[in-house]
């Protein structure tokens, strides 16, 4: 078991993964102590702004972990091309996290969020995101580290999922028939308003007097955000391992796009309706990870600089093709 958990936490050295997690931990410090200060309400413009640091950083990370490869400093636990891999995954996690903008929009509006509020729920997500995350990776990389054939059901249900995705309709999720939120309501204090940007106020209980814990909306939207994105993992984990079972790459590249997701929403939350035909695009992404699995195994391994091209042309592809379409949308709504 020791030498399990080695090879799935320490396959790199400490070194790599205090240093991530302290360029995490100085993101979240600045997002909170210093962009999101009181009430202000994150505009798009800045959103825009803040999304394009946050990119950058991305990117100047996956540009070391590439010169680290090639300069022999780093070594992917499965030999596959580190750089090559981190981008990958980062691209294909950043698209399916733009799918699930609407989602998000939803549970915001339901619990009747306003846009000033919404921006402090979403960066302390990410916290537990962060662990939350490192949990289910590690346990799919100690899966696959025991048995290999896991593999072959992540490759058959990302098909599955792909599929699915093409020919099922999609449907606007009832986030009052929610079983997480009838649960809360149930097993908890929760107050009928909002109180600023606290998750919990101290008032008196109607039925004994006294001064008591309440849960706000705000607290209940949290918990039902990160369930979703738990939801939305089960896609995006088995997608990444299927190009690396390198739990480095894997969870760098999930952490990374995710962070900037949380700025990237509010400019995306007001032209959602313009990336409608992305989810096709997404959905073929999943069927050719899903079958590379099985090409590599049976065939030979696949180029992954291939891996890396399909993946940006079919996300640029759905981008544009959304963009084209929904053109006359956009104009009726400006005009």
């Amino acid at each position: 078991m020791l030498d399990l958990l080695t090879l799935v936490f320490l396959g790199k050295p400490l070194w790599m993964w205090g240093a991530f997690l302290a360029i995490i931990l100085a993101l979240l410090v600045f997002d909170l102590g210093l962009l999101n200060r009181g009430d202000a309400e994150l505009g798009v413009a800045k959103s825009l702004w803040l999304s394009a640091f946050y990119i950058c950083i991305a990117l100047a990370f996956g540009g070391y972990i590439w010169w680290a490869y090639e300069t022999g400093r780093l070594v992917t636990e499965d030999g596959s091309h580190a750089g090559i891999a981190y981008f990958t995954g980062f691209f294909i996690e950043k698209a399916l996290s733009i799918d699930n903008v609407f989602v998000i929009s939803l549970i915001f509006s339901f619990f009747a969020i306003p846009p000033r509020y919404q921006y402090r729920a979403l960066v302390w997500g990410i916290l537990a995101v962060i662990v939350l995350r490192g949990v289910m990776i590690a346990a799919g990389a100690a899966l696959v580290q025991q048995y290999s054939w896991v593999l072959y059901l992540f490759g058959a249900f990302l098909v599955a999922t792909g599929i699915k995705m093409l020919v099922v309709p999609e449907s606007d999720p009832d986030v009052a028939k929610n079983p997480v939120v009838r649960f809360l309501r149930n097993r908890m204090r929760v107050t009928e308003e909002l109180h600023g940007q606290k998750f919990f106020v101290r008032k008196p209980d109607p039925a004994t007097g006294r001064r008591v814990a309440f849960a706000t909306p705000l607290f209940l939207a949290l918990v039902v955000i990160n369930i979703a994105d738990l939801i939305f993992a089960v896609d995006s984990v088995p997608a990444i391992f299927a190009i690396t079972t390198d739990t480095f790459i894997v969870y760098t590249a999930n952490i990374m796009a995710i962070l900037g997701l949380r700025a990237l929403y509010f400019a995306l939350s007001a032209m959602v309706h313009r990336f409608h035909y992305l989810k096709y695009a997404l959905a073929l992404i999943l069927v050719f990870i899903g079958l590379k699995i099985f090409w590599n195994e049976l065939v030979g391994k696949l180029n992954p600089a291939i891996s890396l091209g399909v993946t940006l042309a079919l996300i640029l592809g759905g981008i544009l093709y959304s963009l084209w379409k929904t053109r006359a949308v956009s104009v009726t709504r400006h005009g």
